[in-house]
């Protein structure tokens, strides 16, 4: 046992490791974008929205087709934010105006853009080359010259950056304060003089508008956008919520601008995400098991909170 113990250790390349880690930062900023997107309506709003899993490849089908029929890469960016709002927006007539329970709500809508993104793609996938079009982010500029990596990085930092002082800066007007209030209590936020379905409509088109730019993001960055690339995505968006409201919640506590350094946990719970997953991938763990290890990794932080509450009760107690 040993020996076999030592056979595989020896196995694994710190090399190979490292090489790994530039794509793992860079999906987990891509994908911290749409962490963002469901940070507003888990956390701000309270609304248990599935529409991420189909938003999200809106996105990317979007993006890749307008790119194949020649609009510039960063043109098509708006539209797949404009294409993920309108799926938030439809999720949330469904709940406001038709009394659909929200979680339902979404699931119909994701359903529904499945049989969307198909009619948009014309198939299953479709390929847009880094050869032929000047895609804004690309998975082959990583493993290119040091000027194409550095071009990349800064590109996914800066559009993290500027997203996170936007939605400060939103969330700070009065408009955002009534989002917030419709999420904390929508009772009392109704008794204010909140229009609160207007306000839970608004919140997921916001939401579902960075999921689709996430996706068009995501699929420049892959070459390839398919009816299935949102599958699973609201997992990977609860993890990074979950991961930087448990390492970095205490740190953005008491800050002056604590919401800012709350959206930027969110991004770099993302980036941890996909450091963990390079790490699992690096074991050798069967990559068909990574749903699994995502589910695994979200419980795990998920339950951190109530054990930590937990171990400080029964030391009060004792």
């Amino acid at each position: 046992m040993t020996m076999m113990l030592t056979t595989y250790l020896a196995s694994l390349s710190p090399l190979a490791l490292l090489r790994s880690l530039p794509g793992a930062c860079a999906q987990g900023l891509i994908w911290g974008l749409l962490a963002l997107g469901v940070y507003i309506t888990y956390k701000l709003l309270d609304f248990a929205d599935l529409t991420v899993d189909g938003s999200m490849a809106t996105g990317g089908a979007v993006a890749v087709m307008l790119i194949r029929a020649g609009m510039n890469p960063w043109l098509a960016l708006i539209f797949a934010f404009l294409a993920g709002m309108t799926a938030g927006f439809i999720t949330g007539m469904l709940h406001t105006a038709l009394g659909i329970p929200g979680i339902l709500a979404s699931i119909l809508t994701q359903i529904s853009l499945y049989s969307i993104n198909l009619n948009i793609l014309g198939s299953s996938n479709q390929a847009v080359s880094v050869d032929k079009y000047s895609l804004v982010v690309s998975l082959r500029y990583i493993s290119d010259s040091t000027a194409s990596k550095i071009r990349m990085f800064t590109t996914c930092i800066l559009f993290c950056v500027v997203l996170v002082a936007i939605l400060y800066w939103y969330f700070g007007t009065e408009q955002g304060h009534a989002i917030r209030a419709t999420g904390c209590n929508r009772q009392m936020a109704r008794a204010q003089g909140i229009n609160t379905d207007f306000h839970t409509v608004l919140a997921l088109m916001i939401s579902n508008g960075l999921v689709g730019l996430s996706g068009g993001l995501y699929a420049q960055y892959q070459g390839a956008a398919d009816v299935n690339m949102g599958r699973g995505a609201i997992v990977i968006g609860l993890a990074a919520v979950i991961i930087g409201d448990v390492l970095f919640g205490k740190m953005c506590a008491g800050k002056k601008i604590a919401f800012a350094y709350t959206l930027l946990s969110v991004i770099a719970g993302a980036i941890l995400y996909y450091l963990v997953l390079s790490v699992v991938l690096w074991l050798k763990f069967p990559s068909d098991d990574l749903k699994l290890f995502s589910a695994i990794v979200v419980a795990i932080f998920l339950s951190i909170p109530y054990l930590k509450a937990k171990h400080s009760r029964k030391g009060v107690a004792k």
